[in-house]
């Protein structure tokens, strides 16, 4: 078991109250932004979080040591910001985007210049499918059959959303040079 929170986990798993506020005083700022990356409108976020930790604490006697127990948590919230888009059906995924042209044909240049917050507001305005295909990929680290299975869609289209969000971003970017 990861050494860093053993103790901690231990306290938990006994219900001990101030163990449960260390570990939500450890995760809630770094598992809110990942609520906030799939839910940009803050207090659905705040849900999300709730339930997170709902599901961390109920979850937790399954956590075997195996890996990192921060990434352990961050799949359980990230699964808790789907499942919430998928009780909204957010995630059915449009076609609103004027290019369909291949990023290849865009120069990357334009990235050198946008500042972290201006990137990330972006994000948060693609729509809800690009946005959610684009976090599990770039941000999450998720391969595209990771992304298939969690999203209940094929490779192709994991791809294609993946692509299309690229593309709306530099779209976006390039306008604003």
């Amino acid at each position: 078991m990861n050494n860093d929170y053993s103790k901690v986990i231990d306290g938990c798993l006994k219900r001990d109250p101030e163990a449960q506020r260390e570990l939500y005083r450890s995760f809630a700022p770094k598992m809110m932004a990942v609520c906030r990356r799939y839910i940009p409108d803050a207090e659905a976020a705040k849900d999300v979080l709730q339930d997170g930790f709902v599901t961390l604490f109920d979850k937790l006697g399954s956590y075997k040591g195996d890996g990192s127990f921060e990434g352990w948590v961050r799949r359980i919230f990230v699964n808790t910001a789907l499942m919430q888009l998928r009780r909204n059906d957010a995630l059915k995924f449009s076609d609103e985007i004027e290019l369909a042209d291949s990023v290849d044909n865009v120069k990357c240049d334009t990235l050198d210049s946008i500042q972290a917050g201006d990137l990330m507001k972006l994000i948060n305005a693609l729509p809800q499918g690009f946005r959610t295909v684009f976090n599990l990929y770039v941000i999450e680290g998720f391969d595209h059959s990771e992304i298939a299975k969690m999203l209940k869609i094929s490779e192709g289209t994991s791809r294609s959303q993946l692509s299309r969000a690229r593309a709306w971003l530099l779209e976006r970017i390039k306008r604003n040079e």
